[in-house]
């Protein structure tokens, strides 16, 4: 059988609108968010057989993705991106690690930036089961 590392699904500028943010106009007004992801895992199997089943379905990454960023209303960005990797660590089993890039767009501050962003990794061997 042919070498095979693992792959990663990269997922760009998933953009969402949504309500966070410490200030209360920013729960009120809402904001656009965008969030990039990458997705380790072993493909082999997947890729051998051709079969979407045996793959981390990136339809269903953005899915829970917007499930915790249209959801309950978060203060920090930091929580948004927690809550995501967890819930991805949950729905896919064969997932080995990930790494997302959560980014507030038009920050309401005293300062012109485009965005912040905050960025996490978590990797299965991290995930402790409480």
């Amino acid at each position: 059988m042919k070498n095979f590392s693992p792959a990663t699904i990269v997922i760009n500028s998933a953009e969402f609108y949504a309500y966070h943010g410490v200030k209360q106009q920013e729960k009120q007004l809402g904001g656009i968010y965008q969030v990039d992801l990458e997705l380790t895992y072993d493909a082999k199997e997947a890729a051998i057989e051709d079969n979407v089943n045996l793959a981390i379905n990136y339809e269903e990454a953005i899915f829970v993705v917007s499930e915790i960023i249209t959801g309950e209303s978060c203060d920090l960005i930091e929580t948004l991106a927690y809550e995501i990797l967890n819930s991805l660590f949950d729905k896919f089993d064969a997932l080995d690690s990930a790494t997302i890039r959560v980014r507030k767009k038009n920050v309401p501050m005293r300062r012109i930036v485009e965005s912040v962003e905050v960025e996490q990794t978590l990797t299965r061997g991290q995930i402790s089961s409480e």
